[in-house]
């Protein structure tokens, strides 16, 4: 049975890493903050990243829930972390929807656990279906206008 906050190993649909994948269960943030011994922290809509950010050494694990499509801030929190220099993995847990990975690596996410499972042929088409961006982000791809203008 996957744990109620957490999620577990078996539920990771990708993973763009190579290191051993974390088998902590993770913890909120306000539980997090109230303990040292936690490596796994869960964000949910609501929690502010920048919380963690004196943390960021002793976090192996940010899981970010996407309860609902149309719920947006996980996406800020990826970026705002990896911006800090969080290296750790960083999963996108829940509603993750094929149309919105490809944004998803960009803001620094590099693990997935949909609710439901992904089509790879259709992850694969999301990842190449932009050969150009056109803002820089987490993943150091040069914009387009970079390239033109230099």
């Amino acid at each position: 049975m996957v744990d109620a906050i957490g999620t577990g190993a078996d539920t990771v649909q990708l993973r763009f890493r190579d290191d051993a994948q974390v088998d902590h269960p993770a913890v909120t943030v306000d539980a997090f903050l109230d303990q040292s011994n936690a490596v796994a922290v869960r964000i949910e809509p609501g929690d502010d990243a920048r919380d963690l950010l004196a943390h960021l050494d002793r976090i192996a694990l940010v899981e970010v829930n996407f309860p609902v499509y149309g719920d947006g801030r996980g996406f800020s929190a990826a970026r705002i972390l990896r911006e800090a220099g969080y290296t750790g993995e960083l999963r996108a847990v829940g509603d993750v929807l094929v149309d919105r990975i490809e944004a998803m690596r960009r803001c620094g996410f590099d693990a997935f656990a949909p609710n439901q499972p992904l089509d790879l042929a259709d992850v694969e088409a999301a990842f190449n279906r932009f050969p150009q961006v056109y803002q820089a982000t987490t993943d150091g791809r040069t914009p387009i206008w970079a390239l033109r203008h230099g």
